[in-house]
């Protein structure tokens, strides 16, 4: 990254000038009213950053003339050069004399891109490099990711190049029929999609009302997947939508409330900005619901891998990360005990942490499902899953399907094995948390003013420990080995995706892309975490 490549200046009332930092990997929100000069915000933002920014308008046609690319490639670096300019002026503001070129360029960089990939992999085929050609076609194909962030999105549609080079759009497993006859939501989410996802790296991508047309359950998870797709690139959007920033929690959010007009230009705005360790005031916040809406608090990050799996799982909920199990079990029970006042249904998931079969019903009776691994990668390397993309890589490369799979579980055991007193130490340690929590003295202990002493024999919990992990070695139990402990500590994962002829992203990429694919897998999926699917079901 350049320093000080990007510039977002902004003269205010309140503050002086707010420099605002941009730096890639970082989203800013700028958040507002109508009425308070957002747009011309945004114009001026371009006009400061043009020879390394895209701008995906407010007041963009979400409708294709037609489903193909219809303009050669001399037309559209000259249709581009024209749009560029044109968004310079003051004018575009409200006015958009590009609005069906625009859409046909967003079509158009879709399908070129998808070429440009197959014509590199060939290439690499044709010099006779077949290892290059293998790890070309590891990158995940800009149709696929796009298919991806739809599902993502709670958007049941897969997009399709067809002959001659059309882009065509299957729903639920339906015919093929032309993009082109895609609702407005939807083919706003490709148009985003597409813009957003073939934009030249280390871009500075501004995105006016990106929530036009698309649904809440659609524009957050479709907005933070794009960000964790594109970190090579700094994101500003504009929005009247507060659940936006609050949904991105990483991110930082520009607050304007009003501005100042001297003759026919903003002269500046009454504004702040805060970081993304703040919270927004609750001032500004809507006190109108929506819909009925069904949330499911997990554990993790935004750009963790629970909400990206969960989110494949139960594409009828709205996943949010909370960080740790009591955060989550915090959020659900905030909402539930405000049940009367809105519409909204609210669910946790937590690692079981060794709780007892009492308290895992307990938390279940009040919407928390407890399931019984350290942590989320005994999802994505669960033995079955590993088969799974075996036999996947086989139907790709033509190797052995039961060959693969044996390179990707040889190690398991002794890579494992290396890291006995460390894993069993930390699993002890989550579960020696949970129990000092559960220990600790309530008010009417407190009240007694008495003495309070909670002790562990450390020796003996560890040394138990270390007992059951060395039956699993001796039985060969890969799969509770797999599961018990924090196997993303050690090199394990690295020797299962290797053995598959993969890496990290490339091999949970493919997990994803299963679940998207697979109806079988997300059964799978679902009936492994049972309780929760009871939940909300």
């Amino acid at each position: 990254m350049t320093e000080n490549k990007y510039k977002f200046n902004i003269p205010t009332s309140n503050n002086g000038t707010l420099n605002i930092p941009l730096t890639e990997g970082n989203t800013v929100f700028v958040l507002g009213a109508n009425g308070v000069g957002k747009s011309t915000l945004m114009h001026n933002l371009f006009s400061q950053n043009q020879n390394h920014a895209k701008r995906i308008l407010a007041h963009r046609q979400t409708w294709f003339t037609d489903n193909a690319m219809n303009m050669t490639a001399s037309q559209k670096k000259s249709t581009e050069s024209n749009i560029k300019s044109s968004d310079t002026r003051t004018y575009s503001r409200w006015k958009d004399d590009y609005s069906q070129a625009r859409t046909s360029l967003s079509i158009f960089d879709l399908i070129n891109s998808h070429k440009i990939r197959a014509r590199i992999i060939a290439d690499a085929v044709d010099g006779d490099n077949i290892e290059l050609a293998k790890e070309h076609s590891r990158h995940q194909a800009p149709i696929e990711a796009i298919n991806e962030l739809l599902a993502i999105s709670n958007i049941p549609i897969k997009i399709i190049l067809g002959k001659d080079e059309q882009l065509f759009a299957s729903k639920n497993g339906s015919e093929p029929y032309s993009i082109a006859e895609l609702s407005d939501g939807e083919r706003n989410a490709l148009l985003i999609g597409a813009d957003v996802l073939t934009t030249d790296p280390n871009s500075l991508i501004i995105l006016d009302e990106p929530e036009r047309h698309l649904h809440r359950s659609i524009i957050s998870p479709l907005l933070t997947s794009l960000f964790r797709k594109r970190e090579d690139c700094v994101f500003v959007i504009s929005t009247h939508d507060i659940h936006l920033p609050i949904d991105c929690q990483e991110s930082s959010t520009l607050l304007i409330r009003s501005c100042q007009w001297q003759g026919k230009n903003i002269k500046d705005w009454d504004a702040d900005l805060i970081t993304a360790d703040l919270s927004i005031p609750i001032s500004i916040k809507t006190d109108i619901l929506g819909s009925k809406r069904e949330l499911l608090f997990v554990e993790g990050q935004s750009t963790s891998l629970d909400r990206q799996i969960y989110q494949l799982i139960y594409p009828s909920v709205s996943v949010i990360p909370q960080g740790n199990c009591r955060e989550v079990e915090k959020a659900v029970n905030g909402i539930k005990k405000t049940e009367t006042i809105h519409w909204i249904n609210a669910y946790g998931l937590i690692d079981t942490d060794d709780r007892t079969p009492e308290q895992i019903q307990a938390l279940l009776e009040k919407g928390v499902a407890a399931i019984p691994f350290y942590s989320v990668e005994a999802l994505y390397y669960h033995l079955h899953i590993i088969e799974k993309v075996a036999q996947k890589i086989s139907e790709l490369t033509g190797q052995e399907a039961t060959t693969l799979y044996q390179n990707a579980t040889e190690n398991i055991i002794s890579d494992i094995s290396q890291h006995k007193e460390r894993l069993c130490s930390k699993l002890c340690e989550k579960k020696l948390r949970n129990d000092i929590m559960l220990s600790m003295p309530k008010h009417r202990d407190i009240q007694q003013r008495g003495q309070f002493n909670v002790t562990f024999d450390l020796n003996q919990i560890l040394q138990d420990e270390e007992n059951y992990f060395d039956s699993l070695v001796t039985n060969s139990n890969q799969m509770e080995l797999l599961t018990r402990y924090p196997i993303r500590e050690t090199q394990v994962l690295n020797r299962i995706t290797s053995g598959l002829g993969l890496n990290k992203e490339q091999y949970e990429n493919t997990v994803r892309k299963l679940i998207l694919d697979s109806t079988e897998i997300k059964d799978f999926y679902r009936a492994l975490l049972q309780p929760l699917t009871e939940l909300i079901e």
